[in-house]
C-alpha cells in the first residue's frame, strides 16, 4: 500500500476477505488478494467512490473513508543521544592491587574504622552521566577481585564506540591485616594481608552509558551486582529521582505520628536504655 499525499490517492493490494457478503459475490473466489475494479467498486457506497484506476488489478479510491488496517505499523524514531558526553577512557581503568606509597614511607596499618562503611553515603549519591549504574544497598569492602569481576565482565559487553563505563570508587587504600594460622596471642600487629575499599550504603560503585537502552545493559550489570560481597543493584537516573519522590512523599501521607524519629528523640519508653547509638542519629535507617 502507498500513500501519495499530493493527490491523496490511497491504493489498496492486499487481502480484503473480511468484506460483506455482496463483496463476496462480486468476487470470482473468496481468497482473492487482488481485487479488479468492477468487483471491488460495488461493494462501496456510491457517494465514496471517485474512482481513477482501470487496471484490472489494482483500484486507486480518491477517499480516505476506507483504510485497511492489517499489516500497518507505526513505529517510533529512534532516540537520539546528542546529550551523552563520553569520557577520554571508555572502559573500567586497570586498578591497582596495593596503593603506590613514596620511597622511604613507613606502610601504616589500619585499624577496622567501621566509621568508613557506617551510615549513608551523602557525596558520591548521584549518577554523574545521567544514565545507568549500580548503587550499594547496604555497607560492605571490596577486595582487588571484585574490582577484576566487575571490570572484566563489562569490558567484554560493552561496544567503545557507542558505550562507556567509568569509576565511581577508590582502588583498594585501606589496609586489613592477619596473622598466621596458629599463631599464639600477642606479638603485635599481623602483617598485611590485602587491601580494601570501604563502601557505604547509597554509594555509586560505577557508571555506564552511552548510545544504549536501560533494558539492554540490565541484565549484565544485574549479574555483576549479584556477585559482590553486599546487597547491590542496577539502576538509573530516572530510577533513582523516582525513589527519592517516593520516599518524600511516604514521609508526607504518613499519618501515624508515633514514628521511629519520634519514639527516639523523645525517649518514649526508656528507648534510651536499649537502642544503638546509631539509631539516635539515624533512626533505625542504618547500621
Amino acid at each position: 500500500m502507498t500513500n501519495d499525499t499530493s493527490k491523496r490517492k490511497i491504493l489498496y493490494i492486499g487481502d480484503f476477505s473480511h468484506l460483506s457478503d455482496k463483496y463476496h459475490e462480486n468476487c470470482k473466489t473468496k481468497s482473492s488478494r487482488m481485487l479488479t475494479l468492477t468487483a471491488f467498486s460495488k461493494c462501496l457506497p456510491e457517494n465514496c467512490i471517485r474512482a481513477v484506476g482501470k487496471t484490472k488489478s489494482l483500484l486507486c479510491v480518491l477517499t480516505p473513508d476506507l483504510v485497511p488496517s492489517a499489516g500497518l505499523k507505526e513505529l517510533a524514531p529512534p532516540p537520539k543521544y546528542d546529550w551523552v558526553e563520553y569520557p577520554e577512557r571508555r572502559k573500567l581503568r586497570f586498578v591497582e592491587k596495593v596503593p603506590q606509597y613514596t620511597v622511604g614511607m613507613r606502610i601504616p596499618k589500619y585499624q577496622k574504622s567501621l566509621h568508613y562503611m557506617r551510615g549513608p553515603e551523602l557525596v558520591h549519591n548521584q549518577l554523574i552521566h545521567k544514565q545507568f549504574g549500580i548503587v550499594a544497598l547496604a555497607p560492605g569492602r571490596l577486595r582487588f577481585g571484585h574490582f577484576e569481576m566487575l571490570r572484566l565482565t563489562i569490558g567484554r559487553q560493552i561496544n567503545q564506540k557507542t558505550m562507556f563505563s567509568i569509576w565511581r570508587i577508590d582502588p583498594p587504600w585501606q589496609a586489613v591485616t592477619k596473622k598466621g594460622q596458629g599463631q599464639r596471642m600477642g606479638g603485635g600487629k599481623g602483617a598485611i594481608d590485602h587491601y580494601v575499599t570501604p563502601v557505604k550504603h547509597g554509594r555509586i560503585i560505577l557508571e555506564f552509558g552511552g548510545q544504549v537502552e536501560f533494558v539492554e545493559v540490565y541484565p549484565f550489570l544485574k549479574r555483576v551486582a549479584d556477585q559482590l560481597p553486599f546487597k547491590a543493584k542496577p539502576v538509573s537516573h530516572e530510577q533513582l529521582i523516582a525513589e527519592a519522590e517516593k520516599k518524600q512523599l511516604n514521609e508526607q501521607r504518613n499519618i501515624n505520628p508515633y514514628t521511629f524519629k519520634y519514639i527516639v528523640k523523645n525517649n518514649l519508653g526508656q528507648s534510651h536504655l536499649w537502642i544503638s547509638p546509631y539509631d539516635r542519629k539515624w533512626f533505625g535507617e542504618h547500621i
